[in-house]
């Protein structure tokens, strides 16, 4: 057979599978539900695991703002020496020591501390700590399931209705 004599087109020989419209369809059907099916979960639990917000009104935290200026100023001038010191024992229990000193080194008396530990990441995990005076300047309190890792203690001193201190430091607990 010369070269001339052979068909244009050569058709496949036995019934193959062709690609049709349809096919295109449920293919690309497939591929943006699964897209939008896991962008779906991850919001899901991107949302359910949102810890929340810092500030529940910023705008009203920033018309404070220059009430914590002069708060901090006023707390600078009493020079006051607080040392905290937080152990944790294996049961999770974590016990918060808080000595309190004026700037001749006299115990503060009449000042209320409170405390809390907070979690840097995930606000659910804070815990109050009640502290309770034992004189002498020295505050004692203990709380219980405090998981191991980075925390934030806050202490806060109250004189009546005035906060007189505000301190704020990462520890971690091991």
């Amino acid at each position: 057979m010369s070269r001339s004599s052979l068909p244009s087109t050569v058709a496949p020989s036995g019934a193959g599978w062709t690609l049709k419209g349809g096919h295109v369809l449920a293919i690309i059907l497939t591929f943006f539900g699964i897209v939008i099916g896991v962008n779906v979960i991850m919001m899901t639990l991107a949302v359910r695991t949102l810890p929340g917000t810092d500030e529940d009104s910023p705008y009203r935290a920033s018309l404070a703002y220059e009430g914590e200026i002069h708060a901090a100023a006023a707390q600078d001038r009493r020079a006051w020496r607080v040392e905290a010191h937080v152990t944790r024992d294996t049961d999770g229990h974590a016990v918060l020591r808080v000595e309190a000193r004026d700037r001749d080194g006299t115990p503060l008396e009449g000042v209320a501390f409170s405390g809390r530990l907070e979690r840097p990441a995930d606000k659910r995990g804070d815990r109050v700590v009640a502290l309770t005076g034992g004189g002498a300047g020295i505050y004692r309190g203990a709380v219980a399931d405090i998981a191991a890792g980075q925390w934030d203690l806050v202490l806060e001193g109250e004189r009546g209705s005035e906060r007189v201190f505000l301190s704020r430091n990462r520890i971690v607990l091991k």
